[in-house]
Order: C-alpha cells, then sequence, then structure tokens
C-alpha cells in the first residue's frame, strides 16, 4: 500500500483518490443547477433576479467558507474540515429538493431553495478548503502536478453532468417525464457524494505542511499577510479566476441565441481543461509553472477573441478549444505557486488565493460581463438606422406591458405558473422601458 512517509497512519491514495471524487459533486452541481434553472423559474414562478441569485450561490458561496472557515483550518483540521464539507454537501442537496413540496408557496420555495444553494456551495468550498492544502501535504515534492490532477475532477465532472443533463432534457416524455425533472437531475449528485463520503472521512489525514514543521499559527498569518509576492498572486488569481469563471457562465447563454446547445458548448471547455489536467506533468517539465501561465494566458486571450467573432457552432467550438486549453491551468497552477515558492503561508495562502480568486468571479467577472453586454446593446441600438425601430418597440411596449402586469397581479398561483411571469417582472421592464424612452426623447 502506498502510504505517506511520516508518523502518522496514513493511506495517501485513498486519501488523494476520496478528495479527488469530493470534487465531483462540486461540478456536477455547478453543471446540473444551470440545466434546470429554467425549471426551477417555471415551477416556483421565480424572477431572473431570483434565479440568479441561486445560480450565483456556487460562486459567493464557496467564497465565504473558503475566506471566513479556511483561515481557521489549522484550528480545526483537515478530518473535521471534510465531514464539514460532506454535511455541507447533503444538507444542501435535500433542502434544494425539499423546495419541490413549498410549489403551493414560491415565495417559501425560493428562500428554501436559496438556503439549500448557499449550504451546497458552502460544502463545495469546503471541499477546496480541504483539499489543497491536503494535496501539498501528500505529495509535497509534486504540488504543481497533483493539484492540476486534482482540478482534473472539477472539469470532469462538469462534462459528464453536462452530457447527462443534455440527455435527459430530450426525455420529457419518457415514464412523464420523471426522467427530465429537476427533482430527479439534482437527486444525481447524491451518487457521487456518498461514494466519497463513504471513501474519505473514514480516513487518517495527515497534518497541514505547516503543522508538521511547527510553524505557529501567528507566524504563518504574519508572512502571509505581509508578503509582496503573496498580494501579487491574489491579483492574478482573481483576474484569472474572473475571465474563466465570468465568462463561462455567460458562454452557453450567449451560444443558445445562435442555436449552439450551450450545455454541450461547456462540456466540450470541461473536456478540453479535463485532458491538460490529467497530462499536466508534461507542462510541468517542459514550462515550468509561470511559463504554463503565460501560454494559458496566451490562450485564453485568443479564445475570447475568438467567441466575440463566432457566428456558428464550428467556430463557437474552435473558439471554446482556445479558451478550454486557456483556462486548464490557471486555478491550479497558481495555487501551486504559491505553495511551492512560499511554503510559510501553508494553509492560509492556498485557501487565500483560492477565496480571492472566486470572490472576484462572484462578484466582478459575471456582473461586469453583465454590463459589459448592456453597454454593447444600447451602443447597438443607437446606431443610424436603428433608433427609430427602437424607439417604436419602446412605445409600443410602454402601451402593452400594463395589461400584463394587470393580469399577473390577479392571477392565482396556478394562473401565474401558465403565464411564466410575475407582476414584479412586469413593472420592472416597464421601468425600464420608461427610463429608457426618457432618455431618447432629451
Amino acid at each position: 500500500m502506498a502510504r505517506a512517509a511520516d508518523s502518522h497512519d496514513v493511506h495517501r491514495t485513498r486519501l488523494f483518490a476520496g478528495v479527488c471524487l469530493a470534487l465531483i459533486p462540486t461540478g456536477a452541481a455547478f453543471a446540473l443547477i444551470s440545466n434546470v434553472i429554467g425549471q426551477l423559474k417555471e415551477e416556483f414562478i421565480l424572477t431572473n433576479y431570483q434565479a440568479g441569485l441561486i445560480g450565483g450561490a456556487a460562486l459567493w458561496g464557496m467564497a465565504i467558507s473558503l475566506l471566513v472557515l479556511g483561515p481557521l483550518l489549522e484550528g480545526y483540521g483537515m478530518k473535521k474540515g471534510a465531514a464539514l464539507a460532506f454535511i455541507g454537501h447533503l444538507a444542501g442537496l435535500t433542502l434544494m429538493i425539499s423546495a419541490v413540496w413549498l410549489r403551493h408557496d414560491p415565495g417559501a420555495a425560493f428562500w428554501m431553495l436559496m438556503a439549500g444553494a448557499v449550504l451546497l456551495a458552502g460544502g463545495n468550498g469546503m471541499i477546496e478548503v480541504v483539499g489543497n492544502p491536503l494535496t501539498a501535504a501528500l505529495y509535497p515534492h509534486d504540488k504543481t502536478t497533483k493539484l492540476n490532477l486534482f482540478h482534473a475532477f472539477f472539469p470532469m465532472a462538469i462534462l459528464i453532468a453536462g452530457i447527462v443533463g443534455y440527455t435527459l432534457n430530450q426525455m420529457t416524455d419518457v415514464a412523464g417525464g420523471f426522467f427530465h425533472r429537476w427533482t430527479f437531475q439534482l437527486g444525481i449528485v447524491y451518487v457521487p457524494m456518498i461514494v466519497y463520503g463513504m471513501l474519505l472521512l473514514p480516513q487518517q489525514f495527515p497534518p497541514t505542511e505547516n503543522t508538521a514543521a511547527g510553524i505557529p499559527v501567528k507566524e504563518m498569518f504574519r508572512y502571509t499577510l505581509t508578503h509582496p509576492l503573496m498580494y501579487a498572486l491574489l491579483f492574478v488569481m482573481a483576474v484569472a479566476i474572473s475571465l474563466e469563471l465570468g465568462s463561462s457562465r455567460w458562454i452557453p447563454e450567449v451560444f443558445a441565441r445562435l442555436g449552439v446547445p450551450g450545455i454541450l458548448l461547456l462540456s466540450w471547455i470541461a473536456l478540453v481543461m479535463m485532458v491538460l489536467r490529467l497530462f499536466a506533468s508534461h507542462f510541468v517539465e517542459r514550462l515550468s509553472p509561470p511559463g504554463m501561465l503565460c501560454g494559458a494566458s496566451f490562450f485564453t486571450g485568443a479564445g475570447l477573441v475568438l467567441f466575440s467573432a463566432a457566428q456558428g457552432t464550428v467556430s463557437a467550438f474552435l473558439a471554446a478549444t482556445f479558451f478550454g486549453v486557456g483556462v486548464a491551468f490557471f486555478f491550479p497552477t497558481i495555487v501551486g505557486i504559491v505553495s511551492e515558492r512560499l511554503p510559510r503561508t501553508g494553509s492560509l495562502g492556498i485557501v487565500l488565493t483560492c477565496g480571492v480568486g472566486l470572490a472576484a468571479a462572484g462578484a466582478v467577472g459575471v456582473p461586469g460581463i453583465g454590463l459589459i453586454g448592456d453597454r454593447q446593446l444600447a451602443q447597438y441600438l443607437d446606431a443610424e438606422g436603428r433608433r427609430e425601430t427602437a424607439v417604436a418597440l419602446l412605445n409600443r411596449a410602454e402601451a402593452t406591458l400594463p395589461g400584463y402586469v394587470t393580469r399577473a397581479q390577479q392571477a392565482s398561483v396556478e394562473e401565474l405558473r401558465r403565464l411564466g411571469y410575475r407582476a414584479s417582472d412586469v413593472e420592472r421592464a416597464l421601468a425600464t422601458t420608461r427610463q429608457a424612452l426618457t432618455e431618447y426623447r432629451e
């Protein structure tokens, strides 16, 4: 048996396999929640804002657990951290699925969905809190390669869940739509969750590297918070993950408008990332971690430029290939550099790097791209030849939307489900329409 070379009875192979499998619920939930968000909107009459809050919890919920619980890892240890991750996964997924019993009360159902999404995301974050320092402790002389292998399981899960989700979307007439239902699709996540819990939780965990080296927690905090390179790497991670996850959140939505299956495009990006991370050792040997980041930046930039010019399936998948090659190495390689170049930062340096990256993606990357899209739409409508058409459409909307508001206000819960919108949705649209007309008339 492959055992770590220390005084603890640690089975290195089983531990690493277990923590890698623990990333599968994270990636599967990311893909499947995106896949069923339309069903959730329809069943619980959610606004776009509410649906966005549920989807966005995947990023900021992870960031909270990384930034709040992560720095305390040295105190409670990695074994308890893994148990917290499992509890978050199990409780969060169960709460989300249980919202089906509140379909008669959409307001209460939204809060149950939201609470479940936050707990699920917290579990995802705890896997990052535990998995990265655990990998570094298990493989102290091969950190970047093993961290890339560990993070290969995230795109692997997105790939598998994406294909499963796409297949289930085509089964609306099978078994009365049972397999297509959002409850069944989310329930699939229980399978990898139970497998990793059975494999990982009974194991003996090693101490973190700093604990094993006898470095006091106070010294770890002092070194981490005063080293200039640490702040530079935090900035690099914030930019890199905003580009990766911010773009990934919008790519399926944008290209679905061009007739390209968004979930398959995301699955293709995940496939490219998974393959490259599985073979990261070859790149580490030839390019070094900083060289890998330079190459990743080039391919990511090229992919985004190609996305901006894509007009169909072939060009979209070509752009996705370049983009996938680029973003494959960002997250694990930056974490590896922190652990290798700044070893005294210990688990704190790792979790801060992960947390800042995810927080930046959720707070800046995703909404920032949306803001850019809004501004481009305004510029498009202001162009010559389109202004009169835009004004005519806005005048028509101003005249007809009040009727939709009245209809929604008078509808019952079941009638609202058939309508597919709430009065508040239309009221916001009406307010925006009137604001735009005011600007055009001035």
